[in-house]
């Protein structure tokens, strides 16, 4: 009689904490499929190498995530030139809303470099803060005029 009630015990014991781990993994499930993928930048710039003065072009993707990602919509962008000088601007944007709101996926822009090489940044901001980020590095050799200085 007591090796019955010991066996019902443990019995109980491993269900309980079968249930709890069962709850447990779906809780975790729950959250994983709540959360969709974050989205990610590249940058890529055309040409990577040239002769000065070299007029490059950049595009910068948000690949992945939602279209209508709440904390990718209307942010400031700026870029970074590798040469000491930035550029930001920032849009006039409805207010969020959910499922409605679209994030632009694309930004292209095109700068001038001088010889040097230089490693270009392009980020994401939300109230002065970085929240996503890409770089990318060209070559610009000297032109003609530029070698003999």
């Amino acid at each position: 009689m007591v090796n019955a009630r010991r066996l019902r015990w443990a019995s109980a014991t491993c269900l309980t904490v079968a249930a709890l781990a069962s709850a447990a993994a779906a809780q975790k499930s729950d959250k994983d499929a709540k959360e969709p993928p974050r989205p990610k930048i590249t940058l890529r710039a055309q040409p990577i190498a040239s002769t000065s003065p070299s007029r490059v072009t950049l595009t910068a993707e948000i690949v992945g995530g939602p279209n209508d990602n709440e904390e990718y919509y209307c942010p400031t962008v700026e870029w970074e030139w590798g040469d000491g000088t930035r550029s930001e601007a920032s849009s006039d944007c409805e207010p969020y809303v959910a499922g409605q709101s679209r994030i632009a996926r694309r930004f292209t822009v095109a700068h001038v470099f001088r010889a040097g090489s230089f490693h270009i940044i392009f980020n994401l901001k939300r109230h002065e803060k970085v929240f996503a980020t890409a770089g990318t590095s060209i070559q610009v050799t000297p032109g003609l005029g530029e070698r003999d200085q």
